[in-house]
């Protein structure tokens, strides 16, 4: 069976800068449904809508736009795609060391590390943080150069001192594994990425990786800090939301096509992982539905 690595990114710096500002307009981000990583840092900034993001094991959906740092060489897909509903998105990439390697050894730049370092999971930002970095990510399009550069180390030091955060990935998460362990997680991300409206069976997964079921589910929970039908499941009730977001579809058909087979199962499920039951989710996106 054939299974796809995540593709490795080569990144250019903008023209006259240290790192790379990328502004994509609506439905123009060719990267949107690549499993993908680099060695940069990567800040992204979408203006509004919603849609699905996975970054390293952790899946989930969001409305509203959206405020991510990624950390270098965590695997990720991209974020927006025809039925997101945002006007933009905003992509800067920096490498861990874009100023020289002694400059954020420096006591000043001792926030922007500890940034750096939660980074390696993923952070996910919220609320007022959201709105005033989005903003100031934005205006750094006509900005020179040095202004740029000046505006970026801001919007890191202000993004260190938020409490309106999460990280998406498991303390101690990271894909900076030895090659051979890096290339098995990507292995089974990839496949369940690609086969989650199917049946998954534990022991298919398992031998995909050489390993046995018991070493495989040992491995993923060391990895994750979750086992792997609870990443299934995820995965699936993520894709639930957001077709109930979506699509003007029935709610029975929502269950099979994010790959339950059973609906009660799905609706006891997705009341537990979201809080709501499936309509009243659905009546609070409503204005989404195109």
């Amino acid at each position: 069976m054939k299974t796809i690595a995540p593709a490795l990114e080569v990144i250019s710096n903008s023209y006259g800068s240290s790192f790379t500002y990328t502004k994509h307009a609506e439905k123009t981000n060719s990267k949107a449904h690549l499993w993908h990583y680099h060695p940069e840092i990567e800040l992204v900034y979408i203006n509004g809508g919603a849609g699905k993001r996975q970054i390293g094991s952790h899946v989930s959906y969001y409305t509203n736009g959206s405020l991510i740092l990624i950390g270098a060489n965590l695997p990720h897909c991209g974020f927006t795609n025809e039925q997101t509903g945002n006007t933009n998105e905003t992509v800067i990439h920096i490498k861990p060391g874009f100023l020289g390697s002694d400059f954020f050894v420096a006591p000043e730049m001792k926030r922007v590390q500890n940034l750096f370092s939660q980074a390696k999971g993923g952070i996910a930002f919220g609320g007022e943080t959201k709105k005033k970095i989005g903003k100031k990510i934005e205006m750094m399009e006509n900005q020179l150069p040095f202004e740029r550069l000046l505006t970026l180390l801001s919007i890191l030091d202000e993004l260190d001192s938020s409490e309106d955060y999460t990280v998406l990935n498991a303390d101690g998460f990271s894909l900076e594994l030895q090659t051979q362990g890096n290339d098995r997680i990507n292995v089974v991300f990839n496949y369940v990425k690609d086969h989650f409206q199917e049946s998954i069976a534990i022991d298919e997964v398992s031998s995909l990786v050489s390993m046995t079921t018991p070493s495989f589910c040992r491995y993923f929970k060391k990895i994750s800090n979750k086992t792997f039908t609870e990443f299934v499941n995820e995965y699936r009730l993520v894709h639930a939301s957001k077709l109930l977001a979506e699509k003007p579809i029935s709610i029975n058909e929502v269950c099979y096509e994010s790959g339950f087979n059973n609906f009660s199962h799905f609706s006891k499920s997705f009341k537990q992982y979201t809080g709501k039951s499936a309509s009243q989710y659905r009546h609070e996106h409503k204005i989404i539905i195109s």
